[in-house]
């Protein structure tokens, strides 16, 4: 069974968007190379990925994906991509999408029928994430820590996890970033 991890940037008090929904603050921090140092190190190893309508949408819009789908095919390759949404939305053409809903239990077994032997990936939003959590499918969290604090938006885990679930595994920094890597256990029995 791959590694399932929810690979996300986060400000240093918790959120990955704003109060506007914006993602400009994420990108005024040295990432420590073009592109994000530790991004395409990770990425190398993701053999499906998943991510919600918003950040879905996010991605249309600000990089213009129904107009310019090579850029999808530059930064994700062929890798295959699920996207959870309660609407119709456009599919990037000639992208390896799949639009599904409800649990995400059956998602992730088809999920890690296609990454065989490799991670796979949860872009985004903490709800989703939070879903695979609660279902028992996570394992890891790598959170990118930006420097910088927004005192609001879109919680990176609108989840309660404690510590005796998160194990930290690994420290890192590249640019401003602090790059921290928890496994995550089983919920524990009451």
């Amino acid at each position: 069974m791959p590694k399932t991890t929810y690979f996300t940037a986060t400000s240093i008090d918790g959120r990955i968007v704003d109060e506007a929904g914006s993602l400009d603050w994420l990108f005024t921090a040295d990432h420590g190379g073009e592109g994000g140092a530790r991004f395409p190190v990770f990425f190398e190893a993701v053999g499906a990925f998943a991510l919600g309508a918003t950040t879905y949408e996010w991605m249309l819009e600000h990089e213009e994906m129904l107009r310019q789908p090579e850029k999808w095919r530059s930064w994700y390759g062929d890798t295959p991509c699920w996207v959870f949404t309660h609407r119709e939305l456009p599919a990037v053409p000639g992208i390896d999408i799949t639009f599904v809903r409800g649990d995400v239990r059956p998602v992730h077994d088809a999920m890690a029928a296609a990454a065989g032997d490799r991670t796979i990936w949860l872009v985004g939003g903490g709800e989703l994430a939070g879903q695979f959590a609660d279902a028992g499918v996570l394992d890891e969290l790598v959170l990118g820590v930006a420097p910088v604090i927004l005192t609001g938006g879109a919680p990176l885990l609108p989840r309660r996890l404690e510590s005796d679930r998160l194990t930290l595994t690994s420290v890192e920094q590249f640019g401003q970033f602090a790059y921290l890597t928890y496994g995550l256990g089983p919920e524990p029995r009451a």
